[in-house]
């Protein structure tokens, strides 16, 4: 899905307080592209549940149409709290409901977030069925590759705009710092550059993921919640 220049500059909270005021059809374009970043979350935790994939697809497109169009948003605080956090308790609820429902019909409503065909692809990418993990689990898992997988999506589009997309290709290797597949010294071989010049890039490529990722953090906590305990929270769950 596209990257939305709006969103990575208007925090959930704000999101909240705005909807909650007035209506604002910017207001509810930011939260529509806030949960369809993070749609795939939810899908695993469902899916985690005991449902089947279609089963799971159809009932992450209805909570997310009734946090949109029936007014879920409502119980969100805008003062404290975390846009993960608050998913997982409403969606949650919303299936305590679905399951006193009988003969639901198939959901929707008037936002498509993703297609069984987009749903396949990213179960491709992912490992959500690991044994022994627990709904829970895999939303929290999921929910921090997803965090990564933006901030990894800006990065490598900052690279094209600069018509770098050869050096983000052999270079983000070396993201993490693990052992990469391609040395310094090869590297600058392929770049025509010094194998000291590729060392100090790295770092700087480092150091960019990691504003990226705070950024994209950001985008979901409270305004007065800790930024730096939200990232080694995520970190310590991938």
């Amino acid at each position: 899905m596209g990257s939305n220049p709006r969103f990575h500059t208007t925090k959930w909270s704000v999101i909240v307080a705005a909807t909650r005021t007035r209506s604002d059809p910017d207001s509810r374009k930011a939260l529509e592209h806030l949960c369809q970043a993070y749609w795939y979350p939810v899908f695993a935790f469902i899916k985690r549940g005991g449902r089947n994939r279609e089963e799971a697809l159809d009932l992450t497109q209805g909570y997310f149409s009734s946090l949109l169009e029936k007014g879920l948003l409502r119980a969100a605080d805008p003062e404290r709290g975390r846009f993960r956090s608050f998913l997982l308790a409403t969606v949650k609820q919303f299936l305590s409901d679905e399951r006193k429902k009988a003969g639901a019909l198939k959901r929707g409503g008037e936002v498509a977030f993703v297609s069984l065909e987009s749903a396949l692809h990213e179960e491709r990418q992912r490992a959500d069925t690991r044994d022994g993990q627990s709904p829970e689990r895999a939303f929290e898992q999921q929910w921090a590759l997803t965090v990564f997988r933006h901030a990894h999506q800006r990065l490598a589009q900052e690279f094209a705009d600069a018509g770098k997309q050869d050096q983000f290709r052999l270079l983000q290797g070396h993201l993490s710092g693990d052992r990469a597949s391609r040395s310094y010294t090869e590297i600058a071989s392929e770049l025509g550059a010094t194998e000291g010049s590729i060392k100090m890039a790295v770092q700087r490529l480092r150091q960019r993921f990691g504003q990226l990722l705070r950024d994209e953090i950001a985008q979901t906590i409270d305004e007065n919640a800790d930024l730096d305990a939200e990232v080694r929270h995520l970190l310590s769950v991938i």
